[in-house]
């Protein structure tokens, strides 16, 4: 069974940093393309940032040059590191297959930025 978890989200002030682990069971990450997404509340999940199984990112614009997305096939994590970050950032950021995989969305970790 596929399992996809987050972890890495919290509070932090505007201009900070985080960074997101999606721990995942098996080698999904390295034959997948995959993406991290995130939720605000009243908001439809969106996807936030790229990478395909080759290793080419791409991102939302209001998160280029702020954010990058990687992976460790070898520990089968896939990151996100979160810098400058803004209010409008605030969500909750799941990751999964691109596009997403019903059955692979996880609780999400919940980042919280405060101006």
């Amino acid at each position: 069974q596929v399992q996809l978890v987050e972890s890495g989200g919290g509070l932090v002030q505007a201009g900070g940093s985080l960074r997101l682990s999606c721990a995942a069971s098996g080698s999904i990450i390295s034959t997948n393309d995959m993406g991290w997404y995130r939720q605000a509340p009243g908001k439809q999940r969106e996807l936030v940032a790229a990478i395909t199984r080759g290793g080419r990112s791409n991102y939302l614009d209001s998160v280029k040059g702020r954010f990058t997305i990687s992976r460790d096939n070898a520990k089968n994590t896939m990151y996100l590191q979160m810098n400058s970050l803004k209010p409008e950032d605030t969500a909750v950021y799941y990751c999964n297959a691109n596009p997403g995989f019903g059955l692979w969305w996880g609780q999400g970790t919940q980042v919280t930025v405060s101006s």
